[in-house]
């Protein structure tokens, strides 16, 4: 008996970075947003081992895959001599600041959970979650959330309204210890402003959400790889009516008013090199 779960990428509505820690890690204060696109786990328990094969987009099934190490972290805390055999079929573009890695993290601590029958309760997968990084905890719930602290410290918001999400992730990777190291945090450019943002949702106006998109760490990561601001431009042009860098990046997402118009959309763009997809809120 095994257990098959879908595992949700993410954007950012919104991503202001309010300080360095004395641990080096940042605070953070940003709406996090579920999209429609998935990986999909596969997990069935078995003794002791833990098995990882992979399918779909290419992805390394060593110890430092995030499944591997959340299933470890799950045996370590439970005490249990049960392991797993997971496959992962991989939809979210790696390294692409879509939370890729920490889904399918989170979906990990939810199904062997489950299939091992530990018990564990919302609050103890978040705490283990936030060990494997900063983006897991929210990963649990998915949906609309403001995220604080380091990103583990969650609200949950009203559900976000359909609109259709193109992403457009080019094809290098950006490290987001880089994009961090390089932050001024006197010189961030335009902040984002959460409670309009809050507000702007809970109208679901799709002008009103895309005036209030903002991320800070375009102010780095943009300067660092100049062609991301042409892809803006080509959403903006393509008529997206909100574009925005996710995450630390590459990713660049534009908003439309359904997935049908994304699809539509994203079938005329002509962006060599790119991952072009059409997907939705989730």
């Amino acid at each position: 008996m095994g257990l098959t779960l879908k595992a949700h990428g993410k954007i950012n509505l919104t991503l202001d970075v309010l300080s360095r820690r004395p641990d080096g890690y940042h605070e953070v204060e940003m709406i996090m947003q579920g999209i429609e696109l998935h990986d999909t786990l596969q997990i069935e328990a078995l003794p002791g081992e833990i098995i990882l094969t992979a399918s779909g987009l290419p992805v390394g099934c060593d110890e430092n895959n995030l499944i591997i190490k959340a299933a470890r972290l799950l045996q370590q805390f439970s005490g249990t001599g049960w392991g797993a055999r997971i496959h992962l079929h991989k939809e979210i573009p790696v390294a692409a600041g879509l939370a890729g890695g920490s889904t399918d993290a989170a979906a990990t601590l939810v199904g062997l959970n489950e299939l091992w029958q530990l018990g564990l309760t919302q609050e103890q997968l978040s705490e283990l979650a936030v060990k494997l990084g900063a983006d897991v905890p929210f990963c649990l719930r998915g949906g609309t959330a403001i995220a604080r602290g380091i990103g583990e410290k969650l609200i949950q918001l009203p559900p976000a309204p359909k609109f259709g999400v193109i992403l457009v992730k080019p094809s290098f990777g950006v490290s987001t210890a880089e994009v961090y190291q390089g932050l001024n945090l006197n010189n961030l450019g335009r902040r984002p402003d959460l409670a309009a943002m809050v507000e702007a949702l809970q109208t679901g106006s799709l002008a009103a959400v895309s005036e209030q998109l903002a991320n800070v760490l375009e102010s780095v990561t943009l300067r660092l790889y100049p062609e991301l601001q042409e892809i803006k431009e080509t959403l903006a042009r393509a008529g997206c009516r909100g574009v925005l860098m996710s995450g630390s990046g590459p990713t660049i997402f534009g908003l439309t008013e359904d997935a049908a118009a994304a699809a539509v959309l994203a079938r005329q763009l002509t962006l060599p090199g790119c991952q072009v997809v059409a997907t939705a809120i989730f």
